[in-house]
Parts: C-alpha cells; sequence; structure tokens
C-alpha cells in the first residue's frame, strides 16, 4: 500500500518559520509530480504548492516569496519550507502524489500561526 506521510507542523509565531515533509513509501516519488494542499475550517481545500517530475515549480499567489517547494529523490520525500508564515495560513496541511491519473493523499498535518 502506498503511504504519504506527512510530518513537521505545529505551532509557529507569525514571521517564524516552519519546514513541512512529505516521505513516501511504496512508491518513487521522482517519477511523481507533487503538491502541497491546505484547508483551513470552514474553507475549500486549496492548492499551495505543485512540483513536477523534472522540478518546475508553480505556487498559488497567497504564498509567492515565501513558501518553497522542493524534493529530495534520494530520500523519496518533498518538502514545504515555509517563511514569513501568517494567521491566514494556520491549516492543515496535506501532500500529494499524481501520476497517470492516480493521485495519493497524506494524512495531512496541522501548522497553526499565532501569537
Amino acid at each position: 500500500q502506498v503511504q504519504l506521510a506527512e510530518s513537521g507542523g505545529g505551532l509557529v509565531q507569525p514571521g517564524g518559520s516552519l519546514r513541512l515533509s512529505c516521505e513516501a513509501s511504496r512508491i518513487i516519488f521522482s517519477l511523481y509530480a507533487a503538491a502541497w494542499y491546505r484547508q483551513a475550517p470552514g474553507k475549500q481545500r486549496e492548492l499551495v504548492a505543485t512540483i513536477t517530475s523534472g522540478g518546475t515549480t508553480n505556487y498559488a499567489d497567497s504564498v509567492k516569496g515565501r513558501f518553497t517547494i522542493s524534493r529530495d529523490n534520494a530520500k523519496n520525500t518533498i518538502y514545504l519550507q515555509m517563511d514569513s508564515v501568517q494567521p491566514e495560513d494556520t491549516a492543515v496541511y496535506y501532500c500529494q502524489a499524481v501520476r497517470g491519473g492516480i493521485a495519493y493523499w497524506g494524512q495531512g498535518t496541522q501548522v497553526t500561526v499565532s501569537s
């Protein structure tokens, strides 16, 4: 069974930084496009950032210049580096792997930005 395991969430102050990780098992993650989504209470799931198998990245306007998505193929892991976080970044963050019309999802990790 495929598993995507997110980690690194927690409580952080406004202006601070956090790094989320998503480690995949039972797939070769480098062959998949990957993404980070987030969902805040009462809101629709939002696409945050994407990265292709070739390393091309895209970001939601709300996080451009603050967040960075990357991947380490040797570790079968993708990351979301979150800098200059703000309260509106508070959400459950989910990672996704996609290939050939099939998508896998992680269980999510909570990020709370509060002073």
